[in-house]
């Protein structure tokens, strides 16, 4: 799951990893049940190709098109949705071998420019091979989207240090909850991980491939392990970054996972910033570090602490530093935003970065606009627990080892109260070749996850980056090592005869 710092995009502020709902959850040589694949009515559509009036896709030569797809594959003859889709086409003509769809996370990642950034990790033979098709998901950015007029921008967040703070948190998870059947509806039940990979067939069909190749990370790995599921006739050369368990998947365990491996990042973050201690001030050792921020999240359940024009509470506070554990290069960022923080606590005034502001913005005001499609696919894929005192004892009992995590990794979220999903989970269990990347010290989705794709999907080879702590590696953390393995399998088709380990060489 894709919960990124919050100084980048939304794209990457949204959390990521995800399961899936509709039809037969057969083996990988079972036939689509009926439903799967979309009928004549949308197979027969045009792809009317145009500039895509945004600078960077246009700068990369990118063409922008929508295909219609319907709201249910059950009902063909039904209300229907707009999924939007980039292409860059391949280098080279002569070598074309097809196309290559991708997914940049979440879920509710918007992924129109996704590939650009992919693309320049490619080698030039091959880049030379595949036409890289960029979307937005069902639901997500220029598709037709889901709005459920949320206050804030996210689903997630810390329920607080005592059973007050956590019953503020079960009725802003109920709310937001209630805020989407009010304004969506029964269309809600449809904006599903296997609806999208529908939606990835049909469009497959309409691009005239006979396969289709596929890069994903983080929540895209889940949508990439359904689609082999479904179509595995279908699929070509399968790249999955960052991988999530298909069978943890959802809003508890997925979760769950994360507060382990972000208390073990917290220290590695801890140790780096009391090395620094005469810059930031925030403490000479692991111990006092940790103990500044366990202090300000003490403070902001006492008294929200005013941080530039943002109320920041003991809601809010662990977010300012979790979001920022995805990425080890981030450590100076998330040093100097605690310092800020620590500042604004002790009254004094503070300047927030524009980066910083307008992430702040997306996560307690839902501006430009609120990611509930993050939640709608989460609630719609898997059905969870429903009574909020399960969630507080699984607080209560995590506390001990994850002191500033288990508030937000094991907290009630708005599937508690959403609708029963249409369609039962998949099961992921195939052996259709794909090739999972992943690095040891992941702390969106770990390294056990990964290891639970693996054996999902048995004809799969997993290349491990060790002892790093980051979240997506192809495209965004160099390693030679990776990308050699990477763009071996995207141009040749042969996976490693064997899993195997590659070093940090940053």
């Amino acid at each position: 799951m894709r919960i990124g710092k919050l100084a980048r995009s939304r794209r990457a502020v949204t959390a990521a990893a995800a399961a899936a709902l509709v039809g037969l959850t057969g083996a990988a040589c079972s036939p689509a049940a009926d439903g799967d694949t979309a009928s004549d009515r949308f197979t027969g559509q045009q792809v009317s190709w145009r500039g895509c009036d945004d600078e960077r896709l246009d700068k990369a030569g990118a063409q922008c098109a929508d295909i219609t797809v319907p709201l249910d594959y059950a009902a063909p003859q039904g209300e229907t949705m707009t999924v939007a889709i980039s292409r860059i086409p391949a280098t080279d003509p002569a070598q074309r071998r097809g196309i290559m769809l991708s997914n940049s996370g979440g879920p509710g990642g918007p992924g129109l420019d996704f590939m650009i950034d992919i693309s320049g990790a490619m080698t030039p033979d091959v880049r030379a091979r595949y036409d890289l098709i960029g979307m937005d998901p069902r639901g997500v950015g220029r598709s037709t989207p889901v709005n459920c007029d949320w206050p804030r921008g996210f689903g997630l967040q810390s329920a607080g240090p005592d059973a007050a703070s956590y019953a503020e948190t079960v009725a802003t998870q109920a709310d937001l909850a209630a805020r989407c059947a009010a304004t969506e509806g029964d269309r809600l039940r449809h904006i599903t991980t296997r609806n999208t990979a529908r939606d990835m067939d049909l469009i497959r069909t309409l691009l005239g491939a006979e396969r289709t190749s596929y890069f994903g990370t983080s929540y895209g790995t889940y949508l990439g392990a359904v689609y082999l599921q479904m179509f595995p006739e279908r699929a070509d050369r399968f790249v999955l970054d960052s991988a999530v368990d298909p069978a943890r998947y959802g809003a508890v365990q997925m979760l769950q996972d994360m507060g382990p491996a972000n208390e073990a990042a917290t220290d590695a973050w801890a140790d780096w910033t009391a090395a620094r201690d005469g810059e930031y001030h925030l403490g000479a050792t692991r111990e006092a570090v940790r103990a500044t921020v366990s202090d300000l999240v003490r403070r902001a359940g006492e008294r929200p602490i005013r941080f530039g024009e943002f109320d920041l509470t003991e809601h809010e506070v662990p977010l300012l530093l979790f979001t920022t554990l995805d990425d080890p290069r981030n450590y100076a960022t998330a040093a100097g935003q605690i310092r800020l923080l620590a500042d604004a606590a002790a009254g004094r005034a503070v300047e927030l970065d524009p980066e910083l502001t307008k992430s702040l913005d997306f996560l307690l005001r839902a501006e430009p606009q609120d990611n509930s499609a993050q939640m709608a696919i989460m609630c719609g894929d898997v059905a969870v627990n429903r009574d909020p005192d399960w969630y507080w004892r699984n607080i209560e009992a995590a506390r001990a080892t994850q002191p500033l995590y288990a508030d937000f990794a094991n907290n009630i979220t708005p599937c508690a109260f959403w609708p029963e999903p249409a369609e039962p989970a998949t099961v992921v269990n195939n052996a259709v070749p794909a090739l999972i990347v992943q690095s040891t010290g992941d702390t969106r989705t770990t390294y056990a996850n990964a290891q639970g794709m693996r054996r999902a999907l048995t004809g799969s080879r997993l290349v491990t980056l060790e002892n790093v702590a980051i979240h997506h590696i192809f495209g965004r953390y160099p390693n030679a090592c990776v990308y050699d393995a990477v763009n071996a399998y995207f141009r040749d088709g042969t996976l490693p005869e064997s899993d195997y380990s590659c070093r940090d060489d940053s």
